[in-house]
């Protein structure tokens, strides 16, 4: 038999599939009530009334006009639990009616759990609006003094105010409110509440973003790619276009497909044979003139490049027949006249167990949604495995897929930014492209069984008569009968070297990503 020739085959096109083959602080100055500001806290004077919880005035540093701080003169509501009155404290001054008493910043006194209400004698439960309260009382003087309520008495205003008669009069009950020294103005609105949640969830934010590290990915522009590899992918593109306008070309050089429905004729069912083995053919002279074209396959020796491409051809196939899957009516279009179904690659001599698989890696490439670009450059890894069996000069071919692996990556992460398990996802489908090669395998030895010849071509580029069988058909009976436990060896060995040969392609990525290297 001759040997296959890298520069003998006809220039025809770079196209489609086929029958045989088809496959992410203030600064310390404080302003004593009674005196001028002084700047050492231990010379500032007893506190007037310490045991109380007094306004703080306006605190350096808060601008004006912000809803969201606190208003000059009035503290914010103290809880209960927090507060504890000291009954040693000084006594207070004479004229502390005329003028509202601040205290010097500090932790509020704790109370003892029996206060009652300033207002109506319940459980206080802290200090509200400057007055010790109750939640009641608290939310009475909010709600009026937010809607401007204007409340009449029924006694003409001399109600006396306890825990029955709050719910009785409400104008005597915010007159006492008043009168135990509630503040309209540390009364916030309802826009600035808005505001002060705001600004606390914007701080509750901050403090759990700050805990945990920032993802590397996300929102940092990734590299571009480099001029070298945006000429690389362009020129892979037009290659592909190029091949694909010369299949049309010999398009209707193929046999016609059968109308005949007649399963028994065997004249149509050699005729459907004939048509797919005519497109696989026109596939394998596609994949070579694409081959010969990519930059650095020529710098191999003649018997490296028939290594690479005898081993290659089925697995480009297989993806050139994924990017024309059309899942809406499950169907494989060749040359845009041409779709199959499974039933048609059934008609035409090819067994279920090798249909199947060929649909379900089709479909899973195309839940890829890849585009031009990334066909092509998958192609190019592929054609480039050093691991391929009788390859030679293995750092070679591995220096030429190194470029195309590197575009590829670059690619992606422009592309697909956070989507960071796309390359490894990407090169794990050639993985399982060295599967199908082995179901390829085992049809081929069904095809013989079945008196189906393959085209010389066919026969040379597929090793037909060097499948570990030694050319006798009952041994290719036995490989068939046998299931896929009869792979030849050299196959499964292929696909162990290729699964090492994908996990070093992975490891830069691996190192990048911050995952474990295994």
């Amino acid at each position: 038999m001759s040997a296959l020739s890298v520069t003998n085959v006809t220039d025809v096109g770079h196209g489609e599939v086929f029958g045989a083959a088809s496959e992410l602080q203030l600064d310390g100055k404080v302003q004593d009530p009674d005196g001028p500001m002084v700047t050492d806290r231990s010379r500032a004077g007893p506190s007037p009334l310490p045991h109380l919880a007094g306004c703080s005035g306006l605190q350096n540093g808060t601008p004006l006009g912000d809803p969201s701080a606190p208003v000059p003169g009035c503290p914010l509501s103290v809880d209960s639990s927090d507060i504890k009155v000291d009954m040693t404290g000084d006594t207070l001054p004479s004229n502390s009616e005329a003028q509202p008493v601040k205290r010097k910043k500090g932790p509020a006194p704790k109370m003892l759990g029996n206060e009652v209400c300033s207002v109506c004698g319940d459980k206080a439960s802290g200090f509200h609006y400057n007055v010790l309260s109750c939640e009641g009382c608290k939310g009475f003087f909010r709600r009026s003094v937010i809607k401007s309520a204007q409340y009449a008495c029924k006694s003409s205003g001399s109600c006396e105010m306890d825990m029955y008669m709050r719910r009785k009069c409400q104008e005597c009950r915010l007159r006492k409110c008043r009168e135990a020294g509630m503040l309209e103005q540390c009364v916030l609105s309802e826009e600035q509440i808005r505001l002060k949640k705001m600004k606390k969830q914007h701080e509750d934010d901050s403090a759990r973003t700050s805990s945990v590290p920032p993802d590397p990915v996300p929102g940092v522009e990734p590299p571009p790619l480099a001029p070298e590899q945006l000429q690389m992918i362009e020129k892979l593109v037009a290659m592909q276009k190029q091949c694909n306008k010369r299949s049309f070309i010999d398009r209707p050089k193929v046999t016609p497909w059968p109308q005949s429905q007649d399963p028994l004729n065997r004249e149509v069912r050699q005729q459907r044979f004939a048509h797919f083995t005519e497109l696989a053919i026109m596939s394998v002279q596609e994949i070579v003139d694409f081959a010969k074209q990519l930059p650095g396959f020529l710098e191999l020796t003649r018997e490296d490049q028939i290594a690479l491409l005898k081993t290659s051809t089925i697995e480009i196939m297989l993806l050139e027949t994924s990017r024309r899957y059309n899942p809406a009516i499950e169907s494989i279009t060749f040359l845009k006249d041409f779709s199959y179904n499974k039933e048609d690659f059934a008609k035409a001599g090819l067994q279920l167990e090798f249909i199947n698989p060929i649909f379900e890696f089709s479909k899973g490439m195309n839940d890829l949604n890849l585009d031009e670009a990334e066909y092509a450059l998958l192609i190019a890894i592929n054609i480039f495995s050093a691991d391929r069996p009788n390859v030679q000069d293995h750092d070679l071919v591995e220096r030429l897929q190194q470029p195309y692996v590197d575009a590829l990556n670059s690619y992606i992460r422009i592309k697909r930014p956070n989507d960071h398990l796309m390359f490894p996802r990407m090169l794990m489908k050639l993985v399982s492209l060295r599967t199908l090669s082995s179901v390829h395998s085992e049809q081929v030895f069904a095809l013989r069984l079945q008196d189906k010849k393959l085209p010389p071509l066919l026969s040379e580029i597929w090793d037909v008569h060097e499948s570990g069988t030694g050319g006798d058909p009952r041994a290719a009976r036995a490989a068939v009968m046998g299931g896929r436990g009869a792979v030849p060896s050299g196959q499964r060995l292929a696909e162990g070297r290729f699964l090492c040969a994908a996990k070093t392609l992975l490891r830069p990525w691996m190192q990048r990503e911050g995952l474990p290297w295994v």
